[in-house]
Formats: C-alpha cells, sequence, structure tokens
C-alpha cells in the first residue's frame, strides 16, 4: 500500500509538496534539533485520497493513522484516551504555502469526562484540565461539526461580566467544570448526540474537518487572490500536545527572528502567560512584549533566542515560529517563512545578501511578486500628518496608510466598497470568515490581538494597511460604534489609520507616493534588471500615464489605445462629426479636425518615452461607443451638425450590433473607411518626425493594426500605411524606419500566425479578445456565472486575470513557433491585462516572448516576475 503517513523523524527531506509546509518544518526541525513535541503527518496526497473517497477516510489510512498514534504513546509514555498519563493531540493543517488563519487546528483531542478527571489529578491542576477540556469542546463543535462558535463565547462572556472577571484566567476550576457541562448540554441540544468520548472516533472527525477545510468558503477566497490551485490540497499534523494553560510556569506566543513589520533584525515576538496558542492567533486576548517570558523563566528565554538564531540561520530566512512553554520546559510547535510586509521583505533580502546567507539571485526570488506591488503605496503626507493628532494608537501591523468611514462587518464594508465607498473595516478581532471585508477595506483596525494575531498576518501578507490590538477604541459590533476617549464614532465618520506608526486619526489625510529612487527599492530593482531577460513595457495612452510608467522603469510603450484620445470633449464632437458623414469627403474633412489634436498626443508620449519603443494601436472599438445614447445629447448633437434629429437617430440604429465586440471593429474599420487608418498613420509619422527633428534622438515608430484573422486582410491595411508613411518621410526629408505589425486576439490569427507573418514585423498577443473568444465568454458578462464555475471546481482561476495555460497558452505558443519559423527575427510581446501578472509572465518568458506590457503601476511587478522566470530558467 502506498504510504501516507510519515512520523516527523523518518519525513526529513521529502519536501513541501506532500508533506506541506507544516509537515515539512516538522521534519527538519526534528533532524536539526530543535525541542518539538512527538507526532506526524498525514500527506496531501491522502487529502486527495480523502476527496476522491467520496469525502471519507479509507479504512486502510486510518489503520495507518491509529498505528502512528501507538508509536507516539510509546515514545511519550502517554496512553491515549488511557486511564494514566492520558496522550492529548493537537490536529493541524498544513498546506505547502502559508494559509494564515484559512484552515482548522483542533486542540486537546482526547479528553472525555474520564481522562479530564485523570488529568486534573496527576497534573494536580483542575482549573488547567478543565480549562483544556472547555476548549476542545468549543473548537471540535466549531470546527469538527461546522457549527458557529458565537453561542458558546458568549456563555464564556456571560460567566465572566456576572463574576465581574477582565480575563479568561480569572475563570475558576468549578466554574470552569458548569461551563463545560453546559458546553455538552448545547452540544446534544445542537446535534441531538451526547459530546462524542471516543478519542479515536475524534480524531478521525479531526481528521476530516481538517481536510474539509481545504475547500471552505475562506480557503478558497484566499487561494483565488494568492493564485493557489486546488489540486495541491492540505496535510494534517498530529501533535502531542504541550500545555501553555498549567499555570504561571507555562505559556505560549508566537516568534518571529527579525520584525515583520520593518525587517529590523531584532526578534519580535509575543507572550501569553497560562494560555494556548489559539488565544494568540485568534487575537482572543492582546499579548505581553517577550521581555515577559525573559523577567519569568531566563533560562527558557536564553534558549528560546538560541534556537531561533538556530532556524534561521539554518533556513536562511525570517522565520514565524509557534511555541509553548509547559512547566519551565520549552516546545516549538511550528516553524515557517513568516509573512512580512513589502518593504521589510526588501530590507531583509537585502540584509541576507549582506550578511552572506544567500546570493542576489535568491533574494530576487524571495519576494513575493502579487504582495510587491504594495511597496507602491501611498503613506500620509508629511505636512498634514504634522499637523494631525491621534485619537489613538495600537500596534503596527500592516503597511501603508488608508483612509476611510467605518465598516463594522466584512459583509458591510464588501457592499460598501462596491458601491464606491472607501471603508475602514472595524473589529474587535478579525477572524478568517473577515477576509473578503479585508480584501475590501482601505484599513483594517481591530481592539484586540498583537502583531501575530489573523489581523496581522494577513494583512502584512495582502499588502493591507492595518492596525491592530488598538485598546483605546472600545468596539461594539452590535451598536456599530467605536468609542474612544468617551467620544462615540459610528459608520458616518472618517478614521485615517496609518499602518507604520499604529495611529488613528479622525478626518481624511492626504496621502502621497513613496521614494522609490534610494534605499532597498531602488538597491534591490537594480538586482531584478541583472537577472531579467523580457523587456517590460507599459500600456499608456497619454504623457502623465508615461511618465509614471518610466519612473517605474518602463522600458516603452507596449500599448497606446488611440480610441481613448477621441473622447476628450474637444474631440469627441469632431469625432461624432465623422462618424455620422455620408460621404468620404466629410468623413475626411472631420478627420482633418481630428489629425492635429492626434498628432499632438503622439508627440507628447515620444517626448516623454524619450526614444524608447512606443507602439501605437489602430483604431479597436466599434463606432457606435462614440455616438451618445441619452435624448438629450442626441438633440444637442443633431442640432450641432444640422441634421435631423430622426436622421442622428437612423445612423445610430444603423451602427447598433448585436454583438459589437465581434462586429465592425479592428482592422474591419480600416478596410470600410481607409481614411482613418490615414488619419492615425499622419499622426504617429509625423509626432515622430516632429520630435525626431527636436531631439535629434532616432524614433522607430510601431504601428499595430488590431483584430487581423488573415494574411490578405492585413496585407490591405499595411499598404496605407506604408505608402502614407513612406512619403510622410520622404518629403520630410529624414530618415526613419518604422515597424508595422498586429495584434494576436482572434484563435484562427493564431492558427494561421505562419502565414500572417509574412507580412507582420511584430505579434502582441491581445489576451482579453484571444480568451474571450477561444473560452467563447464575453468578458464584461462572464463575472456572472464564473463564481459557479469557480464553485465547482471547473475552473480555479479567472481566464481574464491569469493566462489559461492549456488553451490560450497553447494559441500562445502555436503562434510563437509558426511565427518565428516564417519570419526567425519576429518581435513577440503581450499587451493585454495577463501582462502584469506574475504567473502569466512565467509562461510568456518560457514561451520565447520578447516583453509584457500592463499598466503603469503593475509595472515594477512585472520587472520582478521576469526576473524570477529567468532565474528559474534562463534565456540569457
Amino acid at each position: 500500500m502506498k504510504k501516507y503517513v510519515y512520523h516527523f523523524e523518518e519525513a526529513y527531506g521529502l519536501g513541501k509538496e506532500l508533506l506541506g509546509g507544516k509537515g515539512a518544518g516538522l521534519a527538519e526541525m526534528t533532524h536539526i534539533g530543535v525541542p518539538i513535541p512527538q507526532g506526524f503527518t498525514i500527506t496531501t496526497e491522502a487529502c486527495e485520497l480523502y476527496y476522491n473517497n467520496n469525502r471519507k477516510l479509507p479504512k486502510e489510512l486510518l489503520d495507518d493513522v491509529y498505528l502512528k498514534i501507538k508509536d507516539v504513546e510509546k515514545k511519550t509514555g502517554k496512553n491515549f484516551g488511557g486511564d494514566k498519563n492520558p496522550l492529548l493531540v493537537s490536529v493541524r493543517s498544513g498546506a505547502r504555502v502559508s494559509m494564515p488563519g484559512m484552515m482548522d487546528t483542533i486542540l486537546n483531542l482526547g479528553l472525555n469526562d474520564k481522562t479530564v478527571k485523570v488529568l486534573a489529578k496527576e497534573t494536580n491542576n483542575e482549573r488547567f484540565a478543565y480549562d483544556s477540556y472547555r476548549r476542545f469542546i468549543l473548537m471540535f463543535t466549531n470546527i469538527a461539526k461546522g457549527h458557529p462558535r458565537d453561542d458558546m463565547d458568549e456563555m464564556l462572556d456571560n460567566l465572566k461580566k456576572s463574576k465581574g472577571y477582565k480575563l479568561d484566567t480569572e475563570v475558576t476550576a468549578a466554574e470552569l467544570k458548569e461551563l463545560v457541562e453546559k458546553y455538552k448540554e448545547y452540544y446534544k441540544k445542537t446535534f441531538n448526540e451526547e459530546f462524542p468520548t471516543d478519542p479515536y472516533y475524534q480524531l478521525e472527525t479531526a481528521i476530516e474537518a481538517v481536510f474539509r477545510s481545504w475547500d471552505n468558503p475562506r480557503a478558497n477566497t484566499y487561494r483565488m487572490m494568492n493564485n493557489i490551485p486546488y489540486s495541491w490540497g492540505t496535510a494534517v499534523n498530529v501533535q502531542s500536545m504541550a500545555f501553555g494553560n498549567k499555570g504561571e510556569t507555562s505559556g505560549t506566543g508566537v516568534a518571529f527572528s527579525r520584525n515583520p513589520g520593518t525587517g529590523e533584525k531584532v526578534v519580535s515576538a509575543e507572550y501569553l502567560p497560562n494560555a494556548q496558542g489559539e488565544d494568540v492567533v485568534a487575537g482572543i486576548r492582546t499579548p505581553l512584549n517577550i521581555t515577559e517570558l525573559k523577567k519569568r523563566m531566563p533560562e527558557v528565554y536564553e534558549q528560546f533566542i538560541k534556537t531561533i538564531t538556530l532556524m534561521e540561520n539554518h533556513y536562511k530566512d525570517m522565520q514565524d515560529m509557534e511555541f509553548t512553554v509547559e512547566e519551565g520546559k520549552l516546545y516549538f510547535l511550528q516553524t515557517r517563512n513568516g509573512k512580512r510586509t513589502p518593504s521589510a521583505a526588501l530590507k531583509i533580502a537585502c540584509d541576507l545578501v549582506d550578511e552572506g546567507l544567500i546570493d542576489e539571485k535568491e533574494a530576487v526570488l524571495r519576494i513575493d511578486p502579487y504582495s510587491f506591488g504594495t511597496v507602491l503605496l501611498p503613506n500620509f503626507n508629511k505636512d498634514e500628518l504634522n499637523k494631525a493628532k491621534p485619537i489613538a494608537k495600537g500596534l503596527a501591523a500592516g503597511p501603508g496608510a488608508g483612509f476611510g468611514k467605518l465598516a463594522f462587518s466584512a459583509d458591510e464594508a464588501e457592499k460598501r466598497k462596491k458601491n464606491g465607498e472607501k471603508v475602514i473595516l472595524v473589529r474587535q478581532e478579525t477572524s478568517p470568515e473577515d477576509i473578503v471585508g479585508m480584501v475590501a477595506a482601505q484599513a483594517v483596525l481591530t481592539m484586540r490581538g498583537g502583531l501575530t494575531s489573523h489581523a496581522a498576518v494577513v494583512a502584512r501578507g495582502m499588502g493591507k494597511c492595518c492596525v491592530c490590538g488598538c485598546g483605546e477604541a472600545i468596539i461594539d459590533e452590535k451598536a456599530r460604534t467605536v468609542t474612544i476617549g468617551g467620544k462615540v464614532y459610528t459608520d458616518k465618520d472618517t478614521f485615517s489609520v496609518d499602518g507604520s506608526t499604529g495611529n488613528v486619526y479622525l478626518g481624511e489625510i492626504k496621502t502621497e507616493a513613496p521614494d522609490l529612487t534610494s534605499g532597498y527599492y531602488a538597491r534591490f530593482m537594480t538586482w531584478v534588471d541583472k537577472y531579467k531577460y523580457l523587456a517590460v513595457r507599459t500600456n499608456a495612452d497619454n504623457p502623465k500615464d508615461a511618465k509614471q510608467a518610466v519612473i517605474f522603469g518602463a522600458e516603452g510603450i507596449g500599448l497606446c489605445r488611440t480610441e481613448h484620445m477621441f473622447f476628450d470633449k474637444d474631440r469627441i464632437f469632431s469625432m461624432r462629426k465623422m462618424i455620422l458623414a455620408e460621404t468620404k469627403e466629410d468623413r475626411e474633412k472631420a478627420l482633418a479636425e481630428l489629425l492635429p489634436m492626434q498628432q499632438k498626443d503622439f508627440e507628447g508620449l515620444y517626448e516623454v518615452m524619450d526614444g524608447r519603443n512606443v507602439n501605437v494601436r489602430l483604431l479597436d472599438p466599434p463606432l457606435h461607443e462614440f455616438l451618445p445614447q441619452e435624448e438629450n445629447l442626441i438633440v444637442e448633437l443633431a442640432s450641432a451638425l444640422g441634421k435631423s434629429v430622426d436622421k442622428v437617430k437612423d445612423r445610430i440604429k444603423e451602427l447598433h450590433e448585436s454583438n459589437p465586440m465581434m462586429g465592425h471593429r479592428g482592422c474591419r474599420l480600416a478596410v470600410t473607411y481607409p481614411e482613418i487608418c490615414v488619419m492615425q498613420t499622419k499622426a504617429i509619422i509625423s509626432a515622430a518626425i516632429n520630435v525626431m527633428k527636436k531631439t535629434g534622438k532616432a524614433i522607430e515608430p510601431e504601428i499595430m493594426v488590431p483584430l487581423v484573422l488573415e494574411v490578405k486582410e492585413l496585407k490591405f491595411v499595411k499598404n496605407i500605411i506604408c505608402e502614407t508613411a513612406d512619403k510622410l518621410i520622404k518629403d520630410n526629408n529624414i530618415k526613419m524606419t518604422y515597424h508595422v505589425g498586429t495584434m494576436i486576439e482572434i484563435p484562427r490569427a493564431a492558427l494561421l500566425s505562419d502565414e500572417i507573418a509574412s507580412e507582420a514585423e511584430f505579434f502582441s498577443f491581445g489576451t482579453n479578445d484571444l480568451t474571450q473568444m477561444t473560452f467563447g465568454f464575453s468578458r464584461d458578462d462572464a463575472s456572472k456565472f464564473l463564481p459557479s464555475y469557480y464553485e465547482q471546481k471547473i475552473l480555479e482561476e479567472d481566464p481574464f486575470k491569469t493566462l489559461d495555460y492549456k488553451g490560450v497558452g497553447k494559441l500562445v505558443n502555436l503562434s510563437v513557433k509558426q511565427g518565428r519559423a516564417t519570419r526567425p527575427n519576429l518581435h513577440i510581446g503581450v499587451c493585454g491585462e495577463t501582462g502584469g501578472e506574475p504567473k502569466s509572465i512565467e509562461f510568456y518568458h518560457n514561451a520565447g516572448l520578447d516583453y509584457v506590457s500592463c499598466s503603469p503601476f503593475r509595472v515594477p511587478v512585472a520587472r520582478l516576475a521576469a526576473a524570477q522566470a529567468n532565474i528559474k530558467n534562463p534565456r540569457k
């Protein structure tokens, strides 16, 4: 039988793909001598087995699990469900990449009415035993059975209120016994069965629950956000319990080997005495600084620091560790490469190179391209900030700054964001279910929780501004209020949240862009450019966007959409006049009005790009998009043109198309109305001539013909372009090289790319239309039904955001192969939405493209993704 379960000591070297990140970490920690509780890992392949077996654990897998439990009993000298020295275990998820808070954990498994009494007697600590038991019942009900925990949490809160307690630790053993009975009664009432006492049944149910959590809504949302394939699955780690809630010589905490917010080389850790790990991670209690451990148990603290140093030197990266102290004995429960803010990631990468732990290439690979763009996030304007006075202060947990009105739930934040509002998500503490609200919000503010709480870890991972543990802000989610210093704030109030300082301000503070010309960013990007092969261009239609893209490192313009230039209020009338013209002569008169305007636009782009390539796409959208639809605007247009309203309406009706995205657009306009192509070519070439004369620098315009499906079609349009361009160049007595190419955005064009390359000097993949036509999806309407495809696992990713390797990718590969067979020096790029998406960029690199083009603010991300692709699969 295939092996699905491994003890930690036998699993070293098997890798994250099989063991998950947590399991691989525990195996490696065992190998290098880090003290960890004994246990075993159930592999990711077992997860696949579970789903293929109708979401049930096969008997042979369970038999192996039970054998491993027997082994753990021997190693620990404890008995699972026994009358003496009972063995209790934790059951934790462990995907191959960290997904903080997205999947499930159950602690203290193995407790029942019998073992809790044995535990109380043998530890001489009745309070500890029943505190562990009530936690287990709560987690089993919530996670294994999938029932909300709110009612049970309320039982504990009501008990504390009735006794005047502030902390969970003040609840007595006798009161915990009563609470346990209430929990069991609630369980029986809810599920119509007694709380299970068989530890093996408990274990089986918990393992199934962890596997099941791989497919829960929050995990699915997180995977979609972070491009994590559903097929990976999760491992399960079963580990003997180390108890941090045994008393004042016990405790639990989370540590980072470096500061995850700033990257500073100093241990950043929090410690909670007499507690279990869920209290820290879930933000149920706000932990203390790690100095508390040093004060209470200096020898343990010294071992703690030495072990952290050992692990960072071994993994050669900043580590995120969970640890427990049980009656003076230190255990590490897990380690993983820690989530960090993008700015901290840059500092850590540079520092690790300086320390000789990694080289430049490894430093480039260490930065997550999906969160890297948040380095560009704005911070509060310093002058504005100096005038403002904070109304509260918490822990600086997530990068950047944000402002918005207060939203008190994830659903509310999401709805208000869709309605165009900027919101701040305010919560007592966040839970994994809040992920959609965190995505929607400008910033997150929590009352409880430390730097290692769910809110902090997830916010850092997604590059979201976050302040947590802000005890001055009394957040009442039911009343929908935040009270600070006696003043009450509601959803009508605006807060400004500074994720770099932890300060909270009333009102809106202006933001500004960060400095990208110096420091760690500038140093890191020199490595990026050193190792990348693909050029990175930008999609820009005006000098402002082009200038911003150059600041971000763009090497040219890969797509200038000329249609955007016609919507300006000074030009739209001339454009409409051209469209409504009844003769070629009238169209040419209107186009003559547009020519100087368009030429001026191109001159501005050429000047900003300073000799870099500029690729101009000829008019693409159907003409009806430029015409008014509202009655008053139609009347106004008819009056200005001296035409009857009915005549204008008839023309608008005539231009209407049932499926405009596949209708009279792109090069089809040039075939029908060659004079449009003539005007645009004149504007492009004349602008280049003028700027060349002005600057003395050579310019090689690139003219891109959209929506080509046949080589004869391209040749027809190319002849118009060349005849017009050659005459202008000759008349101006200037030497200029220009290039004519096409977009590959129709499947037929991809299939006939060898023929089309005989006329095209370059290809540029328009993946928006190519995806639309390959899938048969309307990109404007697909969002209405694609969620069902994700839910049913038919598709895992939005094909308009991440390239579809299997289908559209095959057309890309075919076009590259066939095109270069015809024209070996064929220049090939991509300018669709996927041109700035990291996973897609790796595909384009491997496919042999020369460049990618994306929006200005995605340029740094594209540069990084291109470098990472070339380091993994060098092309030079």
